[in-house]
């Protein structure tokens, strides 16, 4: 990308009331909430597994990148499950 995005100095944090966790039961991550749970699929699981309110998301696409070198230019799609967790409310960004 050319230019710098602005979203990549935010900082991702789950909301109040939501808990990531492993589910040996269904075999994957899942997101809880008081009103009941979400199953992510891996590439969710590795996203939301960095999100604890301290890592920058510029922080999170470099540790996924160096993690998963196959994958190349996901830093889109590292912004877009973000903006899409932002919208279902499951995350904030600060």
């Amino acid at each position: 990308m050319s230019a710098h995005d602005e979203r990549l100095d935010k900082v991702p944090a789950l909301r109040r009331g939501f808990r990531f966790q492993w589910e040996p039961a269904q075999g994957c991550h899942v997101l809880l909430y008081p009103e009941g749970m979400v199953r992510l699929n891996d590439s969710a699981g590795a996203i939301l597994e960095r999100v604890d309110g301290r890592r920058s998301v510029a922080a999170i696409v470099d540790e996924l990148a160096r993690r998963f070198p196959e994958a190349g230019g996901i830093e889109a799609d590292i912004l877009e499950f973000l903006e899409v967790a932002r919208e279902r409310f499951w995350i904030e960004l600060r």
